[in-house]
């Protein structure tokens, strides 16, 4: 059982803080890759998650591609930190938290693309401008202050 769940387990339901790292891994062609969720079902968001004790939030970002794409990444470049009341999160099981979310983007990546098909229903690289109707509002102003602060 890892840090959130034994939390949950003696808090409930009720609102908490965590703190999570996002990815934006973008390959030669300077496509972005993005994952179709199971939760919620069919959503598409970028790979990511939830801090657990003692991890930096590099190390966060590093664990969680790792374990959601297969992909190894390197240097990651911070985008920017994402809180306050529009990352205000209620889960399908009804927990409820604010993510404060650390953004970073890197083109820096290694190994050969496999889905976690417990997380994910897949994962493909998208043109940025063709991306899905269904992406996750918050990694929607993600990806929006990216772009922003590539030009």
């Amino acid at each position: 059982m890892g840090y959130i769940e034994e939390l949950r387990e003696i808090v409930g339901h009720r609102p908490l803080i965590f703190v999570g790292s996002v990815v934006i891994i973008k390959d030669s062609q300077g496509r972005i890759l993005m994952q179709q969720r199971r939760h919620p079902y069919g959503t598409w968001g970028l790979p990511g998650g939830l801090m657990e004790l003692g991890e930096s939030t590099e190390d966060t970002a590093r664990r969680e591609v790792l374990e959601e794409t297969g992909l190894s990444i390197g240097e990651l470049h911070l985008i920017d930190v994402f809180s306050g009341k529009d990352n205000f999160v209620v889960a399908e099981n009804g927990d409820e938290f604010y993510a404060v979310v650390i953004a970073y983007w890197t083109d820096d990546v290694r190994g050969k693309l496999i889905n976690d098909e417990k997380e994910s229903l897949g994962c493909a690289f998208m043109q940025v401008n063709k991306l899905p109707d269904t992406v996750v509002k918050s990694h929607k102003r993600i990806i929006e202050r990216y772009l922003a602060k590539q030009t």
